[in-house]
């Protein structure tokens, strides 16, 4: 059986992109969570209701020795499955100017995100690499390619992410494994919720934030057999405020 595990899949984007891979490929998904439980289980139970099935998987993204335990003990248990799809989502804000920014909010935003990446995908590569097929597909984010200011470290790990995206994507691409990331803008979420939407929409062409259910959309696209021929890709979706 196909799988897709999607990281930091509690709340917000990832729970929209989790419900939505489940509904387009019938995929059985792992509904990856680092600390909240209650909405990790909100997430599987919407991939239940419309149908889907899955399962929670608890590690935090930044520890190694914890995703490897994790994954290879859920392999342990799983040998029929397969983690076709990875979609490395986990990822935090911890805005700030950079001359006063404390060192551990760029440790933190750093290693989420871009150690998080490197960890989970070194791991469920390995599977793919020998069954020739896979996709994964990155989070990224406007602020790493046009910089924002106060995201000195979001700018960071998520330019980190395209990068590491495009050299990835040229290693892999002979076994069949497409490598791509997607870059929203100001989309609706818990991570959003504390900006001024009225204000910052007068910048966005479109004047208005995105849905979490429209980047979910892209994703899946980038996780079916349609985008076999993409790899290595940014995709912008973020209603023309940088392209």
């Amino acid at each position: 059986m196909n799988c897709a595990l999607v990281t930091g899949a509690s709340r917000g984007l990832g729970r929209a992109i989790a419900v939505q891979i489940a509904k387009d490929h019938g995929l059985h998904i792992l509904v990856n969570y680092a600390s909240n439980q209650t909405a990790a289980e909100e997430t599987l139970a919407e991939i239940q209701a419309n149908g889907g099935s899955g399962e929670l998987l608890h590690f935090n993204v930044q520890n190694k020795a914890e995703v490897d335990a994790a994954l290879n003990g859920w392999r342990e248990k799983n040998e029929d499955k397969f983690i076709s799809v990875l979609v490395n989502n986990a990822g935090i804000t911890r805005d700030g100017l950079f001359m006063w920014m404390p060192e551990q909010d760029w440790d933190d935003v750093l290693n989420i995100s871009v150690k998080g990446l490197y960890n989970v995908t070194q791991n469920a590569i390995q599977q793919m690499l020998r069954k020739r097929a896979g996709r994964i597909v990155n989070i990224a984010s406007v602020s790493g390619m046009k910089g924002v200011a106060g995201q000195t470290n979001y700018s960071a790990a998520k330019g980190a992410i395209i990068a590491t995206t495009k050299s990835l994507a040229q290693e892999v691409a002979k076994r069949k494994i497409t490598v791509n990331a997607v870059a929203p803008g100001f989309i609706t979420s818990d991570m959003t919720k504390d900006l001024n939407e009225d204000e910052l929409k007068q910048m966005i062409p479109m004047n208005r934030f995105g849905k979490a259910e429209e980047v979910a959309h892209l994703v899946s696209f980038l996780a079916s057999d349609k985008a076999a021929y993409i790899t290595g890709e940014v995709i912008n979706i973020n209603g023309g405020i940088y392209s």
